[in-house]
């Protein structure tokens, strides 16, 4: 079998699981419908044998049955070192909860961790299920293959598996910053190309499109008040749910016929843009009933994830394509543009560039504030 077919095969059918054996009490993995012992079920030794077998299977590499598994040292003649004595260095495992910790502390926002440390657990899951007790140093290319084997199998989306890909090397990039390990290391890992659309077995995501009018109002009849106003404001306004879900009584400036909302932190700042969000008469009769007296108080009490799957539930009941709130954003660039053309779609919807609001409607704030006046 040669390695391509190897992983056509593998794409296809479930990795092969990490097992016990009741009467021996060891673990084991069936490959090719042949029982292979890895020691102690539960200890690393097994662990690090099943990576191993995992990654020769990954790899189109013979697999013999009745070779040993390799134990974690190998005697030698009295006063000599053995191997078990020499420092294997850090495992996948321990480079994986540091790159974690550092993460805890460097993906925040306002005080408040952003939604990387949570994918960053996710992608972590499977990396160490297979190979988190082997030497970080002996982590290498077929291995990483086989993580991504493993992440197709559990059904991740093409991009999701690539963007995975990426993590990973960022926790070995990491790790060879600390001087934790040797570039060589992050070299090898670095010779792994991405999944190309067509040429896997991994799935890719529909594209994201505008959602119809007879859609947003079959859930906006199955949600709650609060939610059916985030639905009409993110319509009205082309922002994203988060930035409105930032929103502070404190932050809109209420002079004028259109309101404004100057945010500080939003998507693109670390790359140096600015980002201003334009209320006009229909938003701005939503937005009153959520004022507070308390300057600093979020307008809409409740966290992003709530919001989205409040959505996702109304579609399921209304018998609907499924959508979420982000598509709004498409929503409202198709009624902008319409009426207005891209320029004015490129303002509302904070974009640096053309293309980009052109992919959500097949400058400056005049622009918007001007479209906010006439239809929001």
């Amino acid at each position: 079998m040669t390695v391509t077919g190897s992983f056509r095969s593998l794409a296809k059918k479930k990795l092969p699981s990490y097992l016990l054996h009741k009467p021996t009490g060891q673990a084991r993995v069936r490959i090719d419908g042949r029982d292979h012992y890895l020691g102690e079920f539960g200890s690393d030794q097994s662990r690090i044998r099943y990576g191993t077998l995992i990654a020769k299977l990954a790899g189109g590499q013979l697999i013999d049955p009745v070779a040993p598994a390799k134990s974690g040292s190998t005697h030698k003649k009295s006063g000599s070192t053995t191997s078990a004595e020499v420092d294997s260095g850090p495992s996948v495992s321990e480079l994986c909860l540091t790159f974690h910790r550092f993460a805890e502390t460097h993906y925040v926002k306002n005080g408040v961790q952003t939604s990387e440390v949570h994918i960053l657990r996710s992608v972590i899951r499977p990396l160490r299920e297979l190979y988190g007790m082997i030497p970080a140093k002996d982590f290498g290319p077929l291995a990483l293959k086989a993580v991504r084997a493993r992440m197709v199998e559990l059904g991740w989306a093409r991009t999701t598996v690539n963007a995975a890909m990426s993590r990973i090397r960022r926790i070995f990039k990491r790790a060879v910053e600390d001087e934790l390990i040797e570039p060589s290391v992050l070299q090898k890992l670095q010779a792994v190309s991405p999944l190309l659309a067509g040429r896997t077995e991994a799935h890719d995501n529909a594209p994201r499109h505008a959602v119809g009018p007879e859609d947003i109002e079959a859930v906006r009849g199955l949600v709650s008040p609060i939610v059916r106003d985030l639905i009409d404001v993110q319509r009205l306004t082309g922002a994203r749910s988060g930035e409105l879900l930032m929103l502070t009584t404190a932050m809109i400036d209420r002079r004028g016929e259109v309101w404004k909302a100057a945010l500080v932190d939003h998507k693109c700042q670390h790359h140096g843009q600015s980002r201003t969000l334009h209320f006009g008469p229909q938003a701005q009769l939503i937005l009153a009933k959520y004022l507070s007296a308390d300057p600093g108080h979020p307008l809409f009490k409740i966290i992003r994830t709530a919001y989205c799957r409040a959505i996702t539930r109304a579609c399921e009941k209304a018998g609907i394509d499924r959508w979420v709130p982000h598509q709004l954003r498409h929503t409202a660039a198709d009624a902008v543009r319409q009426q207005f053309g891209l320029e004015h779609t490129q303002s509302v919807l904070g974009h640096s560039k053309a293309n980009m609001s052109e992919h959500y409607a097949k400058a400056g704030s005049i622009k918007a504030a001007e479209v906010a006046l006439k239809i929001g």
